[in-house]
């Protein structure tokens, strides 16, 4: 490094779609142009969808460097939990990053999603962690979406990405939060940012028999929104040589309620921006009620009451 240059900042870039997904390429694209970071990548070498916030305990993760221009890149077999939390640890890398971004995710995350989303616990965890991060969330709709929203997604969040590093580098960003980013799917056409919380949304899940003459079927639940209607439930054949018998998830409705604060704006069109904390406590009430309650419980099974 020549005469006293300051190191640029670097950001760690992991997801849940995997290290090849477009959402996950593209931002890295758009913060290499700028060349105003060191980006790193450590993403999952395959889809890891609605895992939440699962971690490889049992094992060794497998991990190889991949070739992505202007980055230092390695896939991992592990969940976006374990990416990140590899990322940071300096077992792969010599530092700890000043910023981890996870996305951006095909699908938004907002409501009871954000509990699902591995999206969202890459970012967490590096939270848990005491490094700064933001999960990135982009509203794919089949027929109205094209990769090409990515980079404009990406684009849009660079005052964000850019002013969370300067509070950052002025010790001045809260530490008691990490930030969830929606974009809205008319991503060309946003109406700006909006501060938001998180709302109760969710799908209304239900299961249903699919047939098993798919051969290497992954018996494993895929919460992805956009539902596979390859499979089959019309064959009345439904038990595998192995005796299993096949059940698919599938939304039966997508329920809103009128405090849904973060789905609300993002269907408006503004880019939500949802501060998140690793910490989900009861509200005051319900702390309130179950203090009185758990007093008169034990009240009543006191041994002087029996």
């Amino acid at each position: 490094m020549a005469g006293n240059a300051v190191p640029r900042p670097t950001i760690l870039i992991t997801n849940d779609d995997g290290i090849d997904a477009s959402g996950l390429q593209a931002l890295v694209r758009v913060l290499v142009s700028t060349d105003l970071y060191s980006v790193l990548v450590c993403a999952p070498d395959s889809e890891k969808s609605a895992v939440s916030h699962s971690i490889t305990w049992r094992h060794p993760v497998a991990v190889k460097s991949v070739d992505i221009i202007g980055t230092t890149a390695y896939a991992v077999s592990g969940t976006p939990a374990d990416c990140t939390s590899l990322g940071i640890s300096k077992a792969l890398f010599p530092s700890i990053p000043d910023l981890v971004i996870s996305g951006i995710n095909k699908g938004s995350n907002c409501g009871y999603h954000i509990v699902y989303s591995g999206t969202v616990a890459g970012a967490r965890e590096a939270f848990f962690n005491g490094v700064p991060s933001i999960s990135m969330s982009y509203d794919w709709v089949e027929g109205k979406s094209n990769v090409e929203d990515y980079v404009l997604g990406a684009e849009a969040c660079l005052p964000l990405i850019n002013g969370l590093v300067g509070d950052i580098k002025n010790k001045c960003y809260p530490t008691g939060c990490f930030l969830n980013i929606d974009l809205p799917t008319d991503i060309v056409n946003h109406k700006g940012y909006k501060m938001t919380k998180q709302g109760k949304s969710n799908f209304s899940m239900g299961w249903r028999k699919v047939s098993s003459e798919i051969e290497g079927y992954n018996i494993q639940s895929n919460m992805s929104t956009d539902l596979d209607a390859s499979l089959s439930s019309e064959s009345n054949e439904l038990t595998t040589k192995q005796g299993h018998v096949l059940f698919e998830r599938e939304a039966t409705k997508y329920v809103i309620d009128d405090e849904d604060v973060d789905i609300l704006s993002l269907h408006e069109g503004y880019i939500n921006v949802t501060p998140l904390c690793g910490q989900s406590p009861a509200a005051v009430e319900l702390q309130d009620f179950f203090k009185d309650w758990l007093l008169n419980v034990s009240e009543k099974s006191s041994p002087s009451t029996l």
